[in-house]
């Protein structure tokens, strides 16, 4: 285990969110939604995870590259064809967002960008762990406190590229919802749309007292504004930037 799992296994500790359970339940395009209501997993910390990895054809194209200048090794001095979403780009720092709409009329956005970290045991009783920009395994996870349901109307969690360069086309990513109780609910991001930089993956909402979770995967080629139009959150965004890394 590296030194930046520990660390940030360490930091979400504090957002315990019971046991996850070993099934899963994946939202597809046929099966977009499923009640955490009618499943007893309304209540407790659920947890919201992003991970993401290069795509396999990727790797495998870098391999072949690497057999190909054993055998002419004279390639090795010419350079490479620059290409749009290079596997230089497939290190990209993904985010992991979430507008919130209370039923008392709040709205706003938990997001690293800005460092709108949320808060867990107030509104919006959404809370960031962390901002991962190393590509762990560990990835992004944001915690919902369900125990404050009848106060949340809607959620709509999203993820998003920061540094701009599209690269959804050649990155796999990967939402798992994890509730107090029941099955883990997983939504592949798994469809090609080379220059979007934002999409909505995932939205929660409160239909009279029942809470429903429902795979949306819609993908835009601008920001959270352009989500926000989507979906009629109808707030004010501004240019936002993260705090400087640690080194």
């Amino acid at each position: 285990m590296s030194f930046w799992e520990g660390l940030w296994r360490g930091r979400a500790s504090q957002f315990e969110s019971g046991n996850a359970a070993t099934n899963s339940i994946e939202l597809t395009k046929r099966r977009p939604s499923v009640s955490l209501t009618k499943q007893g997993a309304a209540t407790g910390n659920l947890r919201v995870n992003l991970s993401w990895r290069m795509r396999t054809s990727d790797i495998e194209g870098q391999s072949k590259r690497r057999g190909g200048l054993l055998r002419q090794p004279w390639k090795m001095f010419q350079p490479d064809v620059v290409q749009a979403h290079t596997q230089g780009v497939v290190n990209v720092d993904l985010d992991l967002g979430c507008l919130y709409e209370m039923t008392d009329g709040a709205k706003g956005v938990v997001q690293p960008l800005g460092s709108f970290f949320g808060d867990l045991n107030a509104p919006p009783y959404v809370k960031l762990s962390g901002d991962d920009r190393f590509g762990s395994a560990s990835g992004e996870t944001l915690y919902v406190n369900l125990d404050h349901r009848e106060e949340i109307k809607r959620l709509l969690f999203f993820v998003y590229i920061y540094d701009q360069t599209p690269a959804f086309d050649r990155t796999h990513a990967k939402v798992t919802l994890y509730p107090s109780n029941g099955p883990r609910i997983e939504i592949e991001i798994d469809e090609r749309a080379p220059q979007a930089r934002s999409c909505a993956v995932i939205s929660v909402e409160n239909v009279k007292g029942e809470l429903v979770v429902r795979r949306e995967v819609k993908f835009v080629y601008g920001f959270q504004a352009e989500l926000d139009r989507l979906y009629g959150w109808g707030l004010q965004w501004g240019r936002g930037y993260k705090a400087k890394a640690d080194k």
